[in-house]
């Protein structure tokens, strides 16, 4: 079974703990990656990236529970444009935004 490197590790738990709001904050593993070498450019991207999908996260969670709650009226889709009935033969993207940044989350 392949092991992945520390780095790769550290990282994915470091993005882990903060989409998870987890209460340590990912400080264990910012600090090991910073003791690793990992540029504070990788480290800002990783953290941009986990707060984006934390913060899309909880924006749909809180839409869906107005939408039950009928806190607000249900989305109705939008027609397509000309350009949008063509897009429907290319590969269906994951549906996730980029951040402020402009980072791809996937």
């Amino acid at each position: 079974m392949n092991q992945l490197d520390t780095k790769t590790l550290s990282m994915i738990s470091l993005a882990a703990g903060i989409a998870c709001n987890h209460p340590a904050m990912g400080q264990c593993q910012l600090k090991r990656l910073r003791d690793l070498g990992v540029s504070e450019e990788s480290l800002a991207a990783v953290v941009e990236i986990a707060r984006h999908i934390r913060d899309e996260a909880h924006q749909e969670l809180d839409h869906k529970f107005d939408q039950a709650a009928e806190l607000i009226e249900p989305k109705m889709p939008a027609a397509k444009t000309e350009a949008e009935a063509h897009s429907d033969t290319e590969p269906e993207a994951c549906g996730c935004s980029p951040t402020k940044s402009g980072q791809a989350c996937c």
